[in-house]
């Protein structure tokens, strides 16, 4: 892994495109969360970087699922364009009830305790995945071997119920993923798995031990995600180390904007920004919220790694 050193990130600053203000649309400040082919984006982290500077945003995150394996690509593409990259990851957990999916930021990748929580997490993804599908298979014609094959990235591809949606597409049960996410693959439906995931507070301290930064993704998504966590909840992971909250998400309505907005000022919490792209496997467009330059410096100052491409 390329850059594995904590640098001044100040003194960079003025060098690397970060806008002074940053903003909530397109065009401007750093997209925190962002995916690829090596979970379940379409396109592949080197397109994820190339897009972020067409498009022109100061600097982007990759963010895939409970993985690093997309950071060595997105990296040789960053120091290619001389444009800034976060190296991320989204974390899959729970907190009582509660799915939280935890955004860690610029982590040292070998640390031993991250490295075991995720060789558990894809051990727990591939279980689930293969039970769902020999299920879905007794009355749709897709097998494991049609979900193998819309995994972009081989065997380092985090496995998701998408690969399952994209073989239903493929098979032309369902017209696009929502479709198959709406019915043959919702909670809902008696082809589904729950999905097996640590506590928050064990991933926050375990990404707190190798130095990362921490947020909760799409932290107030009420009507599109299920229950969300509580203000005292979100105190409880604070205490643990929580960092940031997702605040300007489009599955955060305004309502829950505002509620975050008040608990990440008691708590003294980053608010960030994200899109959530994911390529053609979402209408989410990359950049549509974005953080600024004072929010990226401040995680960038609690963390082991620095940008990279500057």
């Amino acid at each position: 892994m390329n850059d594995i050193q904590k640098s001044d990130f100040s003194s960079k600053a003025d060098n690397c495109g970060i806008s002074k203000t940053g903003a909530e649309y397109d065009g401007f400040g750093w997209d925190l969360h962002c995916h690829s082919s090596f979970s379940d984006g379409t396109c592949s982290p080197a397109e994820l970087v190339e897009k972020a500077a067409q498009i022109g945003l100061s600097g982007v995150a990759i963010t895939d699922h409970d993985t690093t394996a997309g950071w060595q690509q997105a990296a040789a593409a960053a120091q290619k364009l001389n444009f800034p990259l976060i190296r991320g990851t989204e974390i899959t957990s729970h907190f009582g009830r509660v799915s939280v999916h935890i955004l860690a930021w610029l982590y040292d990748p070998q640390n031993e305790a991250i490295c075991a929580l995720f060789d558990n997490l894809t051990k727990m993804r591939k279980e689930r995945i293969l039970l769902m599908t020999d299920k879905i298979s007794k009355d749709y014609p897709i097998d494991r071997e049609a979900v193998f094959a819309c995994m972009k990235s081989g065997d380092e591809t985090t496995p998701g119920r998408p690969h399952i949606a994209d073989a239903l597409v493929a098979a032309g049960v369902c017209e696009n993923r929502s479709q198959a996410f709406a019915g043959i693959i919702s909670p809902k439906s008696p082809y589904y798995v729950p999905a097996s995931s640590p506590d928050a507070v064990q991933v926050i301290k375990a990404v707190k031990n190798a130095c990362g930064a921490v947020g909760i993704a799409h932290s107030g998504a009420i009507y599109s995600r299920g229950p969300v966590l509580s203000e005292e909840q979100i105190e409880e992971l604070a205490d643990a180390g929580l960092d940031a909250l997702e605040i300007f998400h489009r599955d955060n309505p305004e309502e829950q904007r505002i509620r975050l907005k008040k608990i990440a000022g008691r708590l003294n919490l980053l608010a960030t920004a994200g899109s959530d792209w994911h390529g053609k496997g979402k209408i989410n467009r990359m950049g549509e919220n974005a953080s600024d330059s004072e929010t990226v410096r401040e995680i960038v100052k609690r963390s082991f790694l620095t940008v990279a491409g500057m």
